[in-house]
């Protein structure tokens, strides 16, 4: 099965190319730099050369005098790992308006609940102050891109074009109505108009994200995934979560989850598929065939009690295994790098055997695993010359970091969100010494928390956030 590659054209930014010899934009020095290319540490004084957005070198601090022109900016990463950016590819992040709203349920009847706040409280502009908290907590943490789907796709677009992460997206829906009244029809045409706005923009990626096969039906699931291959974009849904919608499946249809999907044609090289936890060796092998993404989400898995996935399995079976956080409402927060050491540890305790899986995996299913899924292998999740400068400096003078001997195993068993300290994307810094650069946050978080003072009083939303159509 061929690999999924998002189409050159659709993001010219991802294109350009400097002409050789060329003084660099920015020359970052002087860290230790992980490469996350299955190579060990590459430079323990070193960094990267950047140019119009790429790297054009990855070498020690010597060598990067090279690269300095009068123009050139320098950035001093001493006592610092720089690595890839953070691909996160299952995420909510709009939910964040409903953090800890909701807890100690299982799945299902923890969805009733959920579906019953956003339906009061849900709209594009409620949407557009949770995005913008949302995003802003995956930048602080080092997450330089993002797979997102939510009802309502655009504010969190625009969000993210105006915070600097790179994200691909777009809105989920249901068979019967959904969040303000959307039906799979108008969906369609919202889908294919949001296609036409965003293709084409250097951070925004659109796809399609219809919910789940229990919550949509087979020809409404063909229908996104026909669109998502004709626009040459992404298909990501859920995908057996839990062993009831197992059950649901098999009585509607005859089928398991993943041979129903198979059955319809949506596994493929473009589909990400979150969660897979309830699979058997015949659904990992399906998966495996069809060179279809799994998205393990082991935080809201565990929090909602749905089971651990069986990722040694699908590694095994050759299966391309990413990590995501799922939403704040699932987990509370966003923490991929909570999310990097469950994937580690849990399978070691689950099958009784340290060397199930290694930090090295772990590290490539945050980072360059994400970018084959996103189609983007060539262009992003590792550090090499020519590869777009999407990277992060997490900062190691702090106790839990003395010593170092091996920069993924700091990095999966001992590193977290609160030592990133600078996060570039395209070269542009987005995170400074922990604060973001682009947007006012203290603006969004002040909207924030006094949205949620009207949802924990049970207070309708008033008129600036009220639904008034699209």
């Amino acid at each position: 099965m061929g690999q999924f590659s998002y189409p050159p054209g659709a993001c010219p930014f991802m294109e350009q190319i400097s002409p050789p010899n060329s003084p660099a934009d920015l020359v970052v020095g002087g860290a230790q730099v992980l490469t996350g290319t299955g190579s060990r540490t590459s430079f323990r004084l070193g960094g990267v050369a950047v140019k119009d957005g790429r790297i054009t070198a990855v070498e020690s601090n010597v060598a990067l005098l090279g690269h300095i022109g009068p123009e050139t900016r320098i950035v001093d990463a001493e006592g610092a790992i720089l690595m890839p950016g953070l691909i996160n590819t299952h995420c909510h992040a709009a939910c964040a308006q409903h953090r800890g709203l909701i807890e100690n349920l299982a799945l299902e009847p923890w969805l009733d609940e959920v579906w019953k706040a956003e339906s009061r409280y849900l709209t594009p502009a409620t949407s557009r102050i949770g995005a913008f908290v949302g995003l802003a907590e995956l930048l602080l943490s080092g997450v330089t891109t993002v797979m997102d789907m939510f009802w309502i796709a655009e504010p969190v677009a625009e969000a993210a074009a105006e915070t600097g992460i790179r994200i691909a997206t777009g809105s989920w829906f249901f068979d019967g109505p959904g969040m303000c009244g959307i039906t799979p029809d108008q969906w369609l045409s919202r889908a294919e108009a949001f296609f036409e706005r965003w293709q084409g923009h250097p951070l925004v990626l659109p796809g399609c994200y219809p919910h789940g096969s229990y919550t949509v039906g087979p020809d409404n699931l063909k229908a996104a995934f026909a669109l998502a291959e004709k626009k040459g974009g992404h298909f990501s849904t859920h995908a057996a979560e839990t062993a009831t919608e197992q059950k649901i499946i098999q009585e509607r249809y005859g089928r398991s989850v993943i041979h129903h999907m198979d059955h319809l044609g949506l596994l493929d090289p473009r589909t990400v598929l979150a969660h897979c936890v309830h699979v058997d060796d015949g659904e990992i092998e399906c998966l495996a065939k069809s060179g279809t993404t799994v998205a393990h989400n082991p935080v809201s898995n565990l929090k909602l009690g749905s089971g651990i996935a069986p990722v040694p399995a699908m590694l095994d079976a050759g299966i391309n295994v990413t990590l995501g956080t799922d939403s704040a409402i699932s987990g509370n927060d966003t923490d991929m790098w909570l999310s990097m050491r469950l994937a580690a540890l849990l399978p070691k305790g689950v099958q009784q055997d340290p060397t199930v899986i290694k930090p090295d995996d772990v590290l490539a299913m945050a980072t360059v695993n994400g970018a084959k899924a996103l189609g983007l292998a060539d262009r992003l999740g590792t550090i090499e010359p020519g590869k777009i400068a999407d990277f992060i400096l997490v900062e190691t003078r702090a106790p839990h970091a003395a010593p170092i001997y091996d920069l993924a195993t700091h990095i999966i068993y001992a590193a977290g969100k609160s030592d990133v300290r600078d996060v570039f994307i395209a070269g542009r810094q987005v995170v400074e010494d922990r604060r973001l650069t682009t947007i006012d946050l203290d603006y969004w978080l002040t909207e924030m928390r006094g949205l949620g003072q009207l949802i924990a009083r049970g207070e309708p939303l008033p008129e600036e956030l009220a639904f008034h159509g699209f």
